[in-house]
Parts: structure tokens; sequence; C-alpha cells
């Protein structure tokens, strides 16, 4: 039986304080008001006082309103039910759509025990040679987009779901604007992969505590369909909102800040939903892209850099483009000794040609008289940015090797590469 508390000590934000007993950490509530029931979390205990946050935000709420705590942590429906359907931050149907209670898990739960993890060995095609080609994207792995606001980090986002080739995707969006939530919808619905993605929607007109559950909640049901044996995909955008979201709730709880105003425990907030990536042992797995927006294109921000010490890498958008020299895959060297035998050489050869390309760029721009060499860097490196770096390009991985030799071919004579005999006379294009 539910012990109801009468009396509500504080409201400050979106928190409110209540006294009560026998009560856990991320234990969820009934807010029962004039308006209506709201949930709301434990986030903080102190005592007998309990800090709960607001799912739907504090207005309305007075000190006199009703507390039922429910003595469970949140839970959300899971299965196929939940396939081409769009939930808001704590479940609750955004589509009009019937809602589920069957099938529930908890959010929230801990990392999968690392004994049950298998080390990362599965090649994820993308169709983006910058990707494939030179920073391979692997089953299980963690890694986040780079991004300065107002580059298409969300259509690239879009474009690695309908071509990855996984069986489920999750999508949670946090502090998406409505046109940027209708473009994934229409997206997907025209490539054919609406009916194997789900999504869970946090707008910047919703209450901001929703925000701070769409990761915890895409990761659970992520985490139910990998032990069914899927392979899940889950993109998050835009992470940096949900920290903004986590520093608003520090400042409202009284928290010392820490670097720039976030609360001191950001990396490990981070690195609890990022470690939930995992490639399970006879059953499926979970692959998390994330976007991280940069203020300022500041990678030192505190944001970037706590996410760049937990995840295995980024990719690095600038001028619509993935741009090489910031871009890295840690966990590329566990698949591209198994794709083709010229992958690593031919990936190396291009990028340090590339490197010497930008420093021509340099000596141009001091004045300094260009050489024949320097004449076929800076043609090497036009085609480069144009056939291999532009995010309109799409190739399969075969086909973008075999292009990666072409353009080496049209730019330079095979001995100027550095590449090795056995290698240019089974792949230079013959004339």
């Amino acid at each position: 039986m539910y012990k109801v508390y009468t009396e509500i000590l504080e409201i400050a934000g979106d928190v409110i304080t209540v006294e009560a007993e026998n009560v856990g950490y991320a234990e969820i509530a009934e807010v029962i008001s004039s308006l209506g029931t709201s949930l709301a979390q434990v986030i903080r205990l102190e005592g007998n006082k309990v800090f709960l946050q607001v799912f739907a935000g504090s207005k309305g709420i007075s000190t006199g309103d009703k507390v039922r705590f429910l003595g469970h942590p949140l839970r959300v429906a899971s299965g196929e039910a939940l396939l081409g359907r769009i939930f808001n931050g704590t479940g609750l149907p955004r589509d009009k759509g019937p809602s589920l209670s069957e099938q529930v898990v908890e959010i929230g739960g801990p990392p999968v025990n690392p004994v049950k993890r298998l080390i990362p060995h599965k090649l994820v095609h993308t169709g983006i040679p910058l990707i494939d080609l030179f920073n391979s994207l692997v089953e299980s792995q963690k890694i986040p987009i780079f991004s300065i606001p107002g580059e298409p980090y969300n259509e690239l986002l879009a474009r690695i779901a309908v071509q990855a080739e996984m069986d489920i995707i999750i999508l949670g969006g946090m502090g998406l604007k409505y046109d940027d939530y209708l473009f994934f919808r229409n997206i997907l619905e025209e490539k054919n992969a609406f009916g194997r993605t789900v999504f869970f929607v946090h707008t910047a007109s919703d209450p901001i505590v929703e925000c701070l559950l769409v990761p915890d909640i895409s990761v659970a049901v992520a985490e139910d369909f990998a032990l069914k044996g899927k392979r899940v995909l889950v993109l998050l955008t835009d992470m940096t909102n949900f920290c903004d979201a986590l520093k608003e709730i520090s400042i409202t709880m009284e928290q010392i800040p820490s670097n720039r105003g976030y609360p001191g425990d950001l990396y490990t907030q981070l690195a609890k939903r990022y470690e939930k990536a995992v490639d399970f042992e006879g059953a499926g797995s979970i692959t998390i892209i994330s976007v991280t927006t940069m203020p300022g294109d500041d990678v030192t921000h505190p944001i970037p850099d706590n996410t760049g010490y937990i995840t295995e890498g980024q990719f690095y958008l600038k001028n619509k483009a993935i741009e090489p020299f910031g871009s890295l895959s840690r966990l590329r060297q566990q698949v591209n000794a198994t794709t083709r035998s010229d992958h690593r050489t031919l990936m190396d050869t291009m990028i340090q040609l590339f490197a010497q390309y930008r420093e021509t760029l340099e000596k141009r721009a001091m004045g300094f008289k260009m050489t024949d060499w320097d004449k076929k860097l800076l043609r090497y490196g036009a085609m480069f940015e144009k056939r291999m770096m532009s995010l309109e390009v799409n190739l399969p991985l075969k086909e973008a090797l075999d292009l990666g030799w072409q353009i080496l071919a049209d730019c330079f004579k095979p001995e100027e590469t550095g590449i090795k005999l056995s290698l240019i006379e089974e792949y230079w294009p013959k004339k």
C-alpha cells in the first residue's frame, strides 16, 4: 500500500522537496495537484528530506498538494510494439497512438559486466568514404559527432541510420526543433526505415526535466532489443542539450558548480549513458552515435572534453564535411585489416598526401613559388575534397577503395606514392 504525503516543504524550479521515509534513490512518485497527476523522480536524499524532479514541470503545484511514492524506478514498455512509434521523454505516446504497458523494463540500470562483452570486431558500412575508408565505424562502438551549430549533423546522423544496415534504430532527440523532428521522421519514412525505428523525442518546448530522461530511456529499450539478439543503433542528438539540462537542474539544487558552471559529476553522467554500448556474447549489440555541438567550435569546452575521454574517437564535422584531421575512430584497427588487403595502406597514403596538400596551401598563401610536386598535391587535394570528403558522396567500401586508387593514378606516378610494388601491381588502375 502506497503512503501519501500531503506537505511539500519547498518548490525550486522543477524540483520539489518533501519529508518522507523508506524512499530510494531514483524512485518514482506521483505528484497530485489541482491540474492533474505528474510523475517525479527522486534525485537527492538528505536524511528524511527527499528531492524530486517533476517531469512535467512544477507549474501549478502548491505546497499543499499530495505526493505518493510508487516504490520502483522509472519503467518503460519495450518490445516490437514500439517499432514505428514516437514517444516523448517519459515514454508516453507523442503520435496519438495507444499507450503501452507490456514488457516493461527499468531504465537507468548499471552498464553490462565487462566479462559479458565481446571485443568489437564487426564493420558497420555507412556508404560514407570518410567513415568507411578512413575512420571505420565498428559495431558496439560509442562515438560522437563533434560539430558547431549550423553544420548538417542531423542530416549525417539520419544518413548513417538509413545506410548502416542495423536491425533496430532508436532515435533519442533532446531539445529538438520541430523542423528537426519532422526531418528525421520524414527521411526515415522515405527510406522505408520508419518501421524499424523507435523515437524518443524531447522538443525545445517540452519540460527541461524530460530532456534528462531521453538517453536513459533510449539505451534501456536498446538493451532489451539487444538481449533478444537484435543489432541496435542508438542515435542521440544533441548531448549538449542534455548537459545544459544537467547544469540547469544542478543550479536549482544549489550544487557547487564546476568548470563553466556544469556539475562536477559531468564525466560520470556522460559515461553512465555511453558505457551502455556493448556487443553481447550470444546476443545482439548496441552501437551509440551521438551529436555534441561545441559552443564556439571550442573542443576544450567541458562537454566535448569529457566526451572525448569516454568515447572511442569522434567524427569532426566542419565546413559541411567530415574533417580528416579532427576525426578518429580508435577501433578502426579492429576491422580494416580484414576488409581488403589494400585498405590500411591506401588509407595511410591518402591521408599522408592530404596532409602535404594542406601544407602546400599554406605555402601558396604565403606567396612561395609552386613546384611541379606542389601542383600535383594541389590537384590531388581538390579531388580528395570533392570526391572523398563531400557528404554528397555515397559509395560502398569497395568502390571507395577503387576510387582512392583512381585519384592517386590521376595525380601521381606509382613510384611517387611510396606504396609497395605488390599492391601497385594488384590495384593500380590500368590505362
